[in-house]
């Protein structure tokens, strides 16, 4: 291994991207005896603690708390809801933000990683492996180069600014909108229309694909979409927009239908794309793929001594994701052999109003995989759930099932059940039976019970629910 320079040099490990993925690789590489060049134009923690997963969850909780607040006279709580401050808001999800942020500066400190502030570029590959990372006109060279460069928001040719915001740009609005429309329904757009409406907006949603959160089970879409009507936030399935015009006063934005939609905002909110042109990749004979940096299961590139992390990997879009390719890659390059991610095994959680939660195979893909015949569900309704009544949510827990095998896929969608999604991951990953599930006590009342009640029911004998 070699000697850390604390500049510079030579290093065992050079990470660009100082992310989810790239700082969970430099954390774990550093534990196991690695000198590590962790490189970073921006801040610490990325994309996921700067300007996506943090920050819309503490605007997701700011919304539940005024939900909360309008809702208390049903209960018996008489509230009144005043006002929005939306810099109140902003102060908080900044606090938020600032105590992890330091919390992660302090880790990174600790363990004696090199952290080197600039835009890097992969300046070349090593025949050897690895190669030379260049910050600013001083050289980086790894034994192993990691490229953890994350991704940005798509804006599908969209010019950005004034009326026209990514979600960058929507986390930082000292203003709530009246009205807002959102061109796509996926994870993004949903979360965002869920915090709007909650503080007060008009909401429509534009989405190309025939249902909201195309990705996820059809049981969890036509869930989502009944939540949605009820909550009158509405949405536009199967048609596209054509153009979005801006003037002094609005935005218009014009639907393939002939349709158009006046509004004050408008969210351009299709996913993200990879962030890996620009930076030398090519050039240095990395192959890059419509910004994507493709890899084999081990994380390996075309070339030997470098790998490829997180969201510039084609598959999931996740921090936690990033986290385990990090993890994965420090281990593989240690000769620990690791077991790879398997993006299936992933859980995924849409934390709007109602929460979203699976992991593991849809209905309609293990239909695909194992024929329909051989597939079993079964669908517990929350109206049976203690804990779900008290927090007056609906919902369900979906369980799929390989006939006379394992749980493949668990969907759930309801107030909160993002945090039962660990369960679910244990269930799927551990490739257990409805009857060993059935068998473990889960505490009364919690909503964690609608986990063993439908293991209970897939197992043949269901309590509260009917056969």
């Amino acid at each position: 291994m070699a000697d850390a320079p604390n500049g510079p040099g030579t290093y065992d490990i050079v990470i660009l991207g100082g992310g989810s993925g790239g700082y969970a690789c430099a954390l774990r590489a550093s534990q196991l005896g690695f000198s590590v060049a962790l490189i970073e134009k921006g801040k610490l923690g990325g994309t996921c603690l700067h300007n996506g997963c943090i920050p819309t969850k503490a605007l997701l909780h700011a919304a539940e708390v005024a939900d909360e607040v309008r809702h208390g006279a049903s209960i018996g709580v008489n509230a009144s809801l005043d006002s929005i401050d939306m810099n109140g808001v902003n102060a908080f999800k900044s606090g938020v933000i600032d105590r992890l942020y330091k919390g992660l500066q302090g880790l990174i400190k600790s363990a004696g990683i090199t952290v080197v502030e600039g835009e890097g570029k992969l300046v070349s590959a090593s025949p050897g492996g690895g190669g030379t990372v260049e910050v600013d006109g001083e050289q980086y060279t790894g034994t192993n180069v990691v490229l953890a460069t994350g991704s940005q928001a798509r804006t599908l040719g969209l010019e950005i600014g004034g009326r026209v915001v990514t979600s960058d740009e929507a986390l930082t609005m000292s203003e709530i909108p009246e009205r807002v429309v959102i061109i796509g329904g996926s994870v993004i757009g949903v979360e965002f229309a869920s915090v709007w409406k909650s503080f007060g907006a008009d909401v429509t949603i534009i989405e190309g694909l025939p249902s909201l959160v195309p990705l996820e089970d059809p049981a969890l879409s036509k869930q989502l979409e009944r939540a949605f009507r009820k909550r009158k936030i509405a949405f536009k399935t199967g048609v596209k927009f054509s153009k979005v015009e801006q003037t002094a006063s609005a935005a218009v934005v014009t639907l393939e239908n002939g349709e158009s939609i006046e509004t004050d905002l408008v969210l351009v909110a299709v996913g993200r794309g990879p962030r890996g042109e620009g930076m030398g990749f090519k050039e240095a004979g990395v192959t890059v793929d419509r910004g994507w940096v493709p890899t084999d299961e081990r994380l390996h590139t075309n070339l030997p001594g470098i790998y490829a992390v997180g969201d510039l990997v084609p598959g999931l879009q996740l921090a936690h994701r990033g986290f385990a390719h990090g993890i994965f890659v420090a281990e593989e390059i240690a000769g620990l052999n690791p077991q790879p991610v398997v993006d299936s095994g992933i859980p995924r959680v849409t934390y709007c109003e109602p929460e979203l939660a699976s992991v593991g195979i849809t209905e309609p893909q293990a239909k695909e995989r194992f024929g329909a015949e051989n597939v079993e569900v079964v669908e517990y309704n929350l109206g049976g759930n203690g804990k779900s009544q008290i927090l007056a949510t609906a919902g369900t827990v979906k369980l799929v099932r390989e006939k006379d095998g394992p749980i493949v896929g668990v969907h759930m969608i309801g107030t909160r059940l993002g945090e039962q999604v660990g369960e679910a991951s244990l269930i799927v990953n551990w490739e257990a039976y409805p009857e060993d599930v059935a068998q473990f006590i889960h505490a009364h009342p919690t909503q964690n019970e609608a986990l063993g009640e439908a293991a209970l029911a897939l197992a043949g004998k269901p309590l509260h629910s009917h056969a």
